[in-house]
């Protein structure tokens, strides 16, 4: 019954994988098997005391085996029992990669030069360094080929390709990052929760100035077509983030709010256009007209023919 595992790392390491197994198939919720049934504390008691008792057992049975052999296969047991074990493998592969001599036979490959009482000895040069070294020569004859003969292509054609990747990822990572949002890249937002997001910054930092209706007071009218900095999402998207004019607008907001909830706030404004409110200001500003807005086809009123059809 020869075995090189002292019986105090068996035991443990058995014990502890029935353990596991019984953790992994009792479904005990967000507690331990072993505490949610008590069940089981007795369970595991009883497979430390068979393990103590399979190892009694087989100690019992190498001593009887080892009273009825001879001397000389008691001295052949042991020896065989107490070998070391070796990764017979790695060592080889290790022996292979470095070609190295066993101090045994250093008397093999050593040099006549003696250095007071220094000796030389003739090793090889690593097998892994070698193969290493024509991996390089083959890496740089394919290099050369590529760049340099072929032309495939250059560092700066590499750069180029990478920028340009670099700046699609830059774009879809904005489609979908909410607070990079900038007057360039923001649309207009219709979701029922950013414009309910937006309804409440307005009641929370703009009613003062704007009304609640957006009839205006301080600030300007917010229902008609006017406006002072430019209407649309972007316009009014940088008109909250930047403030208005310099002495006399509002403050800019980019400090108290952030990008995606300038959007949502800008989106509500929006909303305002073409109500009615109860106290509205007089218009400020120019007319504005969205210059991505397509065409009004107008139809004069005394001609029918579809030639005579006009566009603004």
């Amino acid at each position: 019954m020869m075995t090189k595992t002292p019986w105090w790392i068996r035991i443990p390491i058995v014990f502890f994988f029935i353990f596991g197994l019984m953790e992994y198939f009792i479904d005990a919720g967000d507690q331990l098997a072993i505490i949610a049934y008590p069940a089981t504390q007795l369970f595991m008691v009883l497979v430390l005391l068979i393990l103590i008792a399979i190892e009694l057992i087989l100690g019992a049975i190498e001593n009887i085996m080892l009273t009825t052999m001879k001397p000389e296969a008691q001295t052949r047991y042991f020896e065989a029992k107490n070998k070391k074990w070796e990764w017979t493998w790695a060592k080889n592969m290790y022996q292979k990669l470095t070609a190295s001599k066993e101090i045994e036979k250093e008397g093999e490959i050593i040099l006549d030069h003696n250095y007071d009482g220094i000796k030389e000895l003739d090793n090889v040069l690593p097998p892994w360094w070698v193969y290493m070294f024509y991996a390089t020569i083959v890496f740089g004859l394919v290099y050369l080929v590529r760049f340099h003969v072929v032309n495939d292509y250059n560092q700066d054609t590499e750069y180029e390709q990478e920028v340009a990747e670099a700046r699609i990822a830059i774009e879809a990572y904005k489609k979908t990052a909410k607070d990079l949002v900038d007057a360039s890249t923001v649309v207009k937002l219709t979701e029922a929760s950013d414009l309910k997001a937006g309804e409440t910054i307005f009641q929370t930092n703009c009613v003062v100035c704007h009304m609640a209706d957006g009839g205006g007071g301080i600030g300007p009218n917010l229902t008609d077509n006017h406006w002072i900095l430019g209407g649309g999402i972007s316009n009014v998207f940088n008109t909250i983030s930047e403030g208005g004019r310099d002495g006399k607008g509002m403050v800019a907001w980019k400090a108290s709010l952030k990008p995606n909830e300038i959007a949502q706030v800008a989106s509500y404004v929006l909303q305002f256009e073409g109500t009615t409110p109860a106290n509205p200001k007089d218009p400020e500003g120019e007319v504005w007209v969205d210059p991505n807005a397509p065409a009004k086809i107008v139809v004069p009123a005394n001609t029918q023919p579809l030639d005579s059809l006009t566009t603004e």
